[in-house]
């Protein structure tokens, strides 16, 4: 594999983090990001199940959770939530009686689920707070499109142990060897080895640096004379094709920006927090 690994935040923190990216997809730049408004209940009981009441603001907020996800509003959609809370507290009353609730496991995902939502809520609030502005996303923008260049590149590789390897497979290519056989047959990137290395369309930066340098270099249709040691091993490069690159207009990205922009505003946040933060 010859990709530059990518910046991974903390799983934790990404659970906490990615119902805040759909909250304030949409937001207003020039103040906090107010709630959809929520349907207004008929009454305050959803209905009765062996006399308890189910409160209808559960059905409020299931029914702004399916919205955001994507669904339309519809009579079948609050038919099927009521039918959901019912049953849900038909099996509850059940699993109460059985003394589930008092069980220590059951207790502890409660606390932990409690915690979630509190989190979550202050997160958000703090977002709408501090929002993104489209003089950020302008500048990520600017920055991802001036990294990327101007020229996307179509190459192919066989990918060795030793040195030694990769020159008897460069002597063998100049013979009239073929490039996909030799690659299939010998390269350690499972990836593409069965595709005759084909790297497909990519900028330069998306590969190693050693790697990106020395594709870039080469003329359409030019081999590497010489082995391309990088830190996964040697490589034999051909260069396929180049293209002017087509990078995309910022308002096919700018939600995708903000969303990033989004997650580096929390994630220093949090940070931030876990530094001050007395830890015993």
């Amino acid at each position: 594999m010859i990709r530059h690994p990518l910046c991974r935040a903390a799983a934790g923190l990404a659970v906490l983090m990615l119902p805040l990216a759909v909250a304030a997809q949409g937001a207003k730049q020039d103040k906090p990001a107010a709630a959809p408004p929520a349907k207004p209940a008929v009454a305050a009981t959803l209905a009765k199940v062996n006399g308890v009441a189910i409160p209808a603001r559960r059905a409020d907020l299931l029914v702004r959770e399916r919205l955001a996800q994507g669904q339309k509003d519809s009579p079948q959609l609050h038919a099927a939530i009521k039918e959901d809370l019912i049953r849900r507290e038909a099996i509850a009353q059940v699993a109460k009686q059985a003394g589930y609730e008092k069980r220590a496991d059951v207790q502890a995902e409660i606390d932990l689920l409690r915690q979630t939502i509190i989190v979550q809520h202050y997160l958000r609030d703090w977002l709408a707070r501090n929002p993104v502005s489209d003089t950020d996303i302008q500048a990520e923008y600017d920055r991802a499109k001036s990294q990327t260049g101007d020229k996307e590149y179509r190459a192919r590789h066989i990918l060795v142990e030793t040195e030694d390897q990769a020159k008897n497979i460069i002597a063998e290519l100049k013979k009239g060897g073929s490039f996909d056989d030799l690659a299939e047959k010998n390269s350690k990137d499972t990836g593409n080895k069965a595709r005759g290395g084909d790297l497909d369309w990519n900028v330069p930066t998306v590969f190693d640096k050693v790697f990106s340098e020395a594709m870039t270099k080469l003329e359409k249709g030019q081999l590497t004379e010489t082995p391309v040691h990088t830190r996964f091993g040697y490589h034999v490069i051909r260069l396929d094709d180049v293209r002017p690159v087509k990078f995309p207009q910022l308002s096919e990205v700018k939600s995708r920006i903000q969303q990033q922009l989004q997650q580096r505003k929390i994630e220093g946040l949090v940070q931030s927090l876990r530094a001050k933060a007395k830890i015993e």
